[in-house]
């Protein structure tokens, strides 16, 4: 039975446990027991109820007979009718078993010694699909790989490939059983459509385990959907009477009282006991139903309540209940069933179990086996024909047949021994059941999947897509069934993780390194892991093809691509070994001084700037390497000269890189996300705006720098130097010039001044002369007013005389009148 954590979580022995003040309980170590098939069984020291846990205790004790009975048969009762709801898959799985082929058949009709031969069609699909499965599931490096949550950073790199080196060890070195119960598992799930993994902590060995169990010990309603929603799961066990007494003497299961085992096979097993040319009539183990389901126990539940998941056994021979067992985690609330089995499926059916290639291609199989062996019969007797003979007709030595070469004497009764031996008209082997059986079998193995391409009709100078086109059209309904197999090998891994994180240590007891053999919890905690599988290429050719496709599109355009990293593929898909010396990638590289970096340059190994250096010392020795010399002297014989100064200054540039991101880191005061790590967008704006204005800064920062220490430098350069006595003779000449045209523009300037100030002088002088001649003017014109105003004066007061001398003249008149 497999038995989780909480089965045996006990304190060690002298451990205080919380409980009533002054209440001591004595812990004990469980006992576990491994049995002869495989099956792994945890028992509890004898003791009182007490000293159990409540809730992993064995719950029989609380039900009375009757209600045990009740329960007993009920439960037998379901799993009878689930056995009886996949009779039909069952039945022809049986019959399928026997034209398998494997158990030569001594055949006695139509005569004994007749052909008993089968087609191979069955068996040829089966073992080719076991040996491919095998091959992409279970590589010599181990079938687990991992896959990082979150974000990339070196410390979950590392963890990572601590798990991953761990896990394969687990199941390549550590678990010897694991290899053989995984091909036992994919033969079987080719033939039957369905096979199961059980997983679960073995105590007594302090490890994980991972059983094979075939379909037929795996009772299960064939309606369900999948195992997980299940509503029961019957695991069919067998153990010796030695095996229960211990087990109930050691408290496991409960203290009952057994009679001898009744022998209990399916038809399935026996028909498998007979291929494999063993018997199980002396088959004394008991039969045991182990029930995985979501009951209601009367007794122990409330009627009201729903149905909780319970583990309870059952011997079918008796129908005695052993042990019922909760399903849960005592913390979970959800209560939700622990998953012990992982369900491969070749073909999914109609119903729970899928179809296997008995199923598929078993006809095809059956039909095969008839018309050769009628061939073959037909052929024995073309070759060595029966007839009629004469009763008196003696042949000496009537048994034996005649040898080459050999004559015997024949006692004739009458006329020639023509007329007494009449053989039978016996045909040749009919070259229409021929074609028929090369047509049939060519349908079986296309049916099955394993065809072989014709590729002898196909050109060489065929289009690598075009021959991409035909391996994925023959090898689709292959490539689906071995997604399958991935995904179920997936649900394992992942409930094998679990197991070993549960009982890894919390932490190291020493520094760890990377693809350290063993994990501590929190490295479990940081990655998933997955099958090592490809689900969308199932065979080499099939990548091969793929390579190829994509090498020729990269001599389209190779400066897109990662050569190195695609080459390195290429010979991995091709089982080269050591893949990482013939092609190294950066990715290989690992953490050391510049000057080795420089001797790697040099022989055209990757180099690889890490964050963590001292970028201004490795950019300081790189390019002072550069500007050697002896190595440029070196370097100018290489014909790799291009690629290593290339290689170089990328490296170089890598540096500069992380010295910006290192001066950013500064000035923003923060360290920044890990490079490539994915952020939420609202975090992304932030830290693009502080990366902005940290930016500025640093850009200033820099270019005062570069300023000073171009200054600095060229103040120590001699040719600088008489430079800049030159230049400072020049600006001695361009001073002496300036102060001469200064010299000039003062002169002009006072000479200017001077005719500006006699041009001044002149506008005065011309303004007074002005003024006297107006003044003059003024003169002139009062003399002609003062001259003019005299004239009218003597004109007005000659006119007055002449008028007083007129009225004179009148008034002497007038006297004299």
């Amino acid at each position: 039975m497999a038995i989780e954590k909480s089965l045996q979580s006990m304190a060690p022995e002298g451990e205080d446990l919380q409980g009533e003040e002054g209440l001591e309980i004595e812990i004990v170590d469980p006992e576990m027991v491994t049995l002869d098939n495989g099956d792994v069984e945890i028992t509890l020291i004898p003791g009182d109820e007490e000293d159990m846990s409540e809730f992993d205790s064995n719950l029989v004790e609380m039900l009375d007979e009757k209600e045990q009975r009740i329960l007993a048969d009920e439960l037998i009762g379901l799993v009878e009718a689930d056995t009886e709801s996949r009779k039909e898959w069952a039945e022809t799985y049986v019959k399928g078993l026997d034209i398998l082929g494997f158990k030569s058949e001594e055949r006695t009709t139509p005569w004994e010694g007749a052909c008993g031969v089968h087609s191979t069609v069955l068996a040829e699909a089966a073992i080719r699909f076991q040996a491919e499965a095998m091959s992409e599931t279970f590589p010599a490096a181990g079938p687990v790989k991992i896959k990082i949550l979150g974000s990339e950073t070196p410390e979950k790199e590392e963890a990572g490939e601590r798990v991953r080196v761990d896990m394969n060890y687990q199941l390549t070195d550590n678990m010897v059983e694991y290899r053989p119960e995984h091909e036992r598992l994919l033969y079987s799930l080719g033939l039957a459509g369905s096979a199961f993994k059980k997983v679960y902590f073995d105590p007594t060995m302090g490890r994980q385990c991972a059983l094979f169990v075939p379909a037929e010990d795996v009772i299960v309603p064939y309606g369900a959907s999948n195992i997980e929603s299940a509503e029961r799961v019957t695991h069919v066990m067998r153990k010796t009477k030695n095996e229960l007494r211990r087990l109930q003497a050691n408290g496991f299961y409960a203290e009952v009282d057994m009679d001898d085992p009744t022998p209990y096979h399916t038809d399935i097993a026996e028909r498998k006991a007979e291929e494999g040319g063993y018997s199980l009539t002396d088959d004394d183990r008991y039969t045991l139903f182990e029930i995985h389901a979501h009951l209601v126990i009367e007794g122990i539940d409330d009627e009201d309540d729903l149905a909780k998941p319970y583990v309870v056994t059952i011997e079918r021979g008796t129908g005695e209940l052993l042990s019922i067992r909760r399903n849960y985690e005592e913390d979970d609330e959800l209560e939700m069933k622990r998953q012990h089995f992982v369900h491969y499926s070749y073909v999914p059916g109609f119903g729970f179990y899928g179809l296997g290639l008995i199923h598929i291609i078993g006809g095809y199989a059956k039909a095969g086996t008839s018309i050769i062996r009628q061939l073959v019969d037909a052929g024995t007797l073309s070759n060595l024909p029966g007839g009629l003979k004469s009763r008196g007709l003696r042949i000496k030595g009537d048994d034996a047949p005649i040898e080459p070469g050999e004559f015997k004497d024949v006692d004739v009764p009458s006329g020639s021994i023509r007329e007494n031996i009449m053989p039978l008209p016996y045909k040749e082997p009919s070259q229409t059941l021929l074609a028929l059986l090369n047509q049939i079998t060519t349908e079986g193995r296309r049916l099955g999947a394993i065809a072989d391409m014709d590729v002898s009709d196909m050109s060489a100078n065929a289009p690598v897509g075009t021959t991409l086109a035909l391996l994925e059209r023959a090898l689709k309904p292959m490539a689906a069934v071995q997604a399958r197999v991935h995904y179920a090998m997936k649900l394992e891994f992942r409930m094998l993780k679990e197991i070993m994180s549960e009982y890894a240590p919390e932490v190291y007891e020493y520094e760890p390194h990377r693809g350290e053999v063993t994990a501590i919890k929190s490295d479990y905690a940081m990655v998933e892991v997955i099958p090592v599988s490809d689900p969308n290429s199932t065979t080499m050719a099939q990548r091969v093809v793929q390579y190829q496709t994509v090498l020729q599109m990269s001599q389209q355009a190779p400066q897109i691509y990662n050569l190195p990293q695609l080459h390195r593929q290429m010979i991995e898909v091709l089982g080269v070994k050591n893949a990482e010396k013939l092609v190294p990638t950066k990715d290989d590289v690992k953490l050391t001084d510049p000057i080795s970096e420089n001797i790697n340059a040099l022989a055209g190994t990757p180099i690889k700037a890490f964050i963590t250096q001292d970028h201004e010392a490795h950019i300081a020795a790189h390019t002072q390497f550069l500007e050697d010399p002896k190595v440029q002297q070196g370097l100018a014989k290489n014909p790799q000269a291009k690629g290593i100064m290339q290689a170089l200054q990328a490296h170089i540039a890598e540096h500069v890189a992380f010295r910006y991101r290192a001066e950013v880191e500064k000035k923003i005061g923060v360290a920044l996300p890990y490079p490539n790590e994915e952020l939420p967008p609202e975090m992304e704006v932030e830290m693009s705006r502080l990366a902005a204005s940290a930016g500025q800064q640093v850009t200033d920062q820099n270019k005062q720098q570069a300023a000073a220490a171009q200054a600095q430098q060229q103040a120590k350069d001699p040719i600088i130097q008489m430079k800049q006595q030159e230049v400072q003779i020049k600006q001695q000449e361009v001073q002496l010039k300036a102060q001469k045209d200064q010299l000039e523009a003062q002169l002009k300037q006072a000479e200017l001044q001077r005719k500006a100030q006699k041009d001044q002088m002149d506008n005065q002088i011309d303004q007074q002369q002005l003024q006297i001649d107006r003044q003059e003017l003024e003169i002139d014109a009062q003399k002609a007013g003062a001259k003019l105003a005299a004239d009218r004066r003597t004109a007005n007061t000659k006119l007055d005389l002449d008028l007083m001398k007129a009225n004179s003249d009148a008034m002497n008149k007038q006297r004299k009148e």
